[in-house]
């Protein structure tokens, strides 16, 4: 990462993290590798701008959306509950919050029956997601960038779709088996927000979004 400005011809630069929440990464790390001094850096011939996470946007509130209906699509909202879950961790309550901020800005302009943040490691647990429902629809998007082990193998066994992690060459298939039925329920599984298409949009307005707060 601390080379990549080299590479860059243009002389004005942003930097959008792909990151779901603030935290040591985005505050520490990336800061340091392109020896950023705050929002605005001139680095050799460059200005840096350095942007929010992706997650932080208002933006990613559709992104979720639009996972919910496409992995779920004939179900009305009215009969179904939507689970965000996060990792959730002792060390650094920003996931958590970004989970939890989700929920409530869900819950305000849909009219799924309930809608809630919910963690792997961090009450309310998504292992308890059956205890948490009622509604005969349960809709669970992972609030992750990216797929990977949680999405992978360490959700679908805490939801009960797996009894154990699933082999590696048949990770994504558990994507594509909705809906399952497990304890008289239906549950819809999704994979991770950031692999919605329309993340794009969302870096390119937090672009947009940086210039609003700091006009030139």
């Amino acid at each position: 990462m601390r080379d990549v400005l080299r590479t860059v011809d243009a002389e004005e630069v942003y930097v959008v993290p792909a990151f779901i929440s603030e935290g040591y990464f985005t505050r520490t790390v990336i800061p340091r590798e392109l020896r950023l001094e705050g929002r605005i850096t001139r680095v050799g011939n460059k200005t840096v701008r350095y942007c929010d996470p992706v997650g932080s946007h208002p933006g990613m509130t559709e992104v979720i959306l639009r996972r919910a209906r496409e992995v779920a699509p004939q179900v009305r909202e009215q009969e179904a509950s939507l689970l965000i879950v996060g990792h959730g961790t002792d060390l650094n309550d920003n996931s958590a919050r970004a989970a939890k901020e989700q929920a409530q800005w869900i819950a305000a302009r849909t009219a799924y029956a309930a809608v809630l943040s919910t963690y792997m490691e961090e009450e309310p647990l998504i292992s308890r997601w059956a205890d948490l429902t009622e509604t005969p629809h349960v809709i669970v998007v992972p609030f992750f960038i990216a797929d990977g082990l949680h999405s992978y193998q360490d959700i679908p066994v805490l939801l009960g779709i797996e009894s154990e992690p699933v082999d590696p060459a048949s990770l994504r298939t558990v994507f594509r088996r909705n809906p399952y039925r497990i304890r008289g329920r239906e549950l819809y599984y999704a994979s991770a927000v950031g692999t919605e298409p329309l993340l794009a949009d969302v870096i390119l307005d937090q672009v947009d979004a940086f210039d609003r707060q700091h006009p030139a």
